[in-house]
C-alpha cells in the first residue's frame, strides 16, 4: 500500500512539473482538474514573459489582449534600451519619439560613463561637454591608479604632478613588499637608505633567530659575534 501511494505521489509530482514521465490517466479526478488549472496559468505566465514554451491557441481572448500588451510593453522596452530584438514598426508616433529621447539620453550616459556605445555625432553642445569632462576626470583617475586606460599626453600639469606623485608611492610600497614591480632606481636617496637600514635590520633578525632568510655575509663583524655569543 505504502508503496502504491509513493509511485502515485510520484507520478503527481511528475505531472505538475510537466515531466514526460507523466501518466495522466493514473491521476484521480481532483488532481486532474488541479493539473489542469497549473498548466493554464503556466501557459499564461510563459505567454506574458515571451517564452517560446507559450502556446496562444490555449489563451482566453481576454489573456490573449494581455499577451498582446506585455510583447508590446516588451517591444517598447527594448527599443527604449537598444537592447534586444526591437521592432519600431509596433510602436505608436508617441513611442517612437519616447524611444527617441530614451536613447539619445542612453547614448548621453554612454558617453559620459565610457561604456557602451557612444555616438557624439548625437550629442548636443551641452552633452559634448559633459562627455569630455567625465572622459578628463576618467583619465586622470586611470592614471592616478596606475590603471590601463591612461593617457599623460592629456594631464593638466597639476593632474600629471599628482599621478607621478602617486606612481612613486606605488613604488615604493612595491621596494617595501619586495615585489617584483619594485624599481630601486626611482628611490630617493632617503628612502633607498630606509630599505636598506630595514632589510638589514630584517636579515640580522633572520640569521640571529635562524628564522627566515639570512645572508651571513651581510653582517657586520660585531653582528656576527653576537649571534655567535647567543648561539646554543
Amino acid at each position: 500500500m505504502d508503496v502504491a501511494l509513493a509511485v502515485h505521489g510520484r507520478n503527481v509530482v511528475n505531472c505538475r512539473n510537466g515531466y514526460d514521465s507523466c501518466d495522466r490517466s493514473k491521476l484521480t479526478e481532483s488532481e486532474s482538474i488541479a493539473l489542469a488549472v497549473a498548466d493554464h496559468q503556466r501557459n499564461v505566465t510563459d505567454c506574458n514573459g515571451g517564452m517560446l514554451s507559450c502556446d496562444r491557441s490555449k489563451l482566453t481572448p481576454f489573456e490573449a489582449r494581455e499577451m498582446d500588451a506585455a510583447q508590446h510593453q516588451r517591444n517598447l522596452a527594448e527599443c527604449k534600451d537598444g537592447a534586444g530584438a526591437c521592432d519600431r514598426s509596433q510602436l505608436t508616433q508617441v513611442e517612437i519619439g519616447e524611444v527617441n529621447g530614451a536613447r539619445r539620453q542612453l547614448n548621453a550616459s554612454d558617453c559620459e560613463s565610457g561604456t557602451g556605445l557612444c555616438d557624439h555625432a548625437q550629442l548636443t553642445p551641452q552633452q559634448t561637454r559633459g562627455a569630455t569632462v567625465a572622459e578628463h576626470q576618467r583619465n586622470a583617475q586611470n592614471c592616478r591608479n596606475g590603471w590601463d586606460d591612461c593617457d599623460h599626453s592629456k594631464l593638466t600639469p597639476a593632474e600629471a604632478q599628482q599621478t607621478a606623485y602617486s606612481e612613486h608611492q606605488r613604488n615604493l610600497a612595491a621596494c617595501k613588499d619586495g615585489q617584483e614591480t619594485c624599481d630601486y632606481s626611482k628611490l630617493t636617496a632617503p628612502e633607498a637608505k630606509m630599505l636598506g637600514d630595514a632589510e638589514h635590520k630584517r636579515n640580522y633578525t633572520a640569521c640571529l633567530k635562524g628564522y627566515g632568510y639570512c645572508d651571513p655575509s651581510r653582517l657586520t663583524a660585531e653582528e656576527t659575534h653576537s649571534i655567535q655569543q647567543n648561539s646554543p
